[in-house]
């Protein structure tokens, strides 16, 4: 059982970090961790190239550590599918937030239910495995009957928890994408 709510909660984990990714109205670091940058012939997480921080609620800021690579955070930034316009100052990139339109906001709350979707499917994965060990366990005659459904019944409540942690999440997440 805790190796299923361990998995269980691992999935939930994996949600919140695809939610710091979604941009809502305001600015967030997790927003640039995922893009990629084209650095000294490879392709680098850009946290490998320089410090992200939010010096206000509508912008971000790239301290790019080697002068020389100015250009590919700024490219990577740019090209990310974000919507982002970066303009670099010295070694600093500064990236301002748009405000988000009533169309973009909804495109982001489909996306959010994506994913959300996603980590019930990697909920669903778990109790499966769960309930197909427990069946093994009593066709070998590890386990009663009256414990392969007693422990089944727990997997479905630790299921329908996870669940509804997920929906909570999710809701939270939309309301914020919302808000104007």
């Amino acid at each position: 059982m805790k190796d299923l709510s361990r998995r269980m909660d691992g999935a939930i984990d994996a949600l919140k970090k695809d939610f710091a990714g979604l941009r809502t109205g305001r600015a967030s670091t997790a927003l640039l961790e995922p893009i990629m940058v084209e650095a000294y012939g490879a392709s680098m997480p850009i946290t490998q190239v320089g410090t992200i921080t939010v010096p206000e609620s509508r912008m971000l800021a790239v301290q790019v550590w080697d002068r020389s690579m100015v250009g590919a955070v700024e490219k990577a930034i740019r090209e990310s599918g974000l919507g982002l316009n970066p303009s670099p100052d010295g070694q600093l990139v500064r990236v301002p937030i748009p405000a988000l339109s009533e169309e973009r906001r909804k495109e982001l709350v489909k996306i959010a239910g994506k994913y959300s979707e996603q980590a019930k499917v990697a909920v669903r994965n778990v109790r499966r495995d769960g309930m197909e060990a427990l069946k093994k366990m009593e066709k070998d005659g590890d386990i009663s009957q009256d414990e392969m459904h007693s422990a089944g019944d727990d997997i479905q409540k630790l299921t329908d928890k996870h669940i509804k942690s997920i929906d909570d999440v999710s809701a939270q997440k939309d309301e914020e994408i919302m808000q104007v």
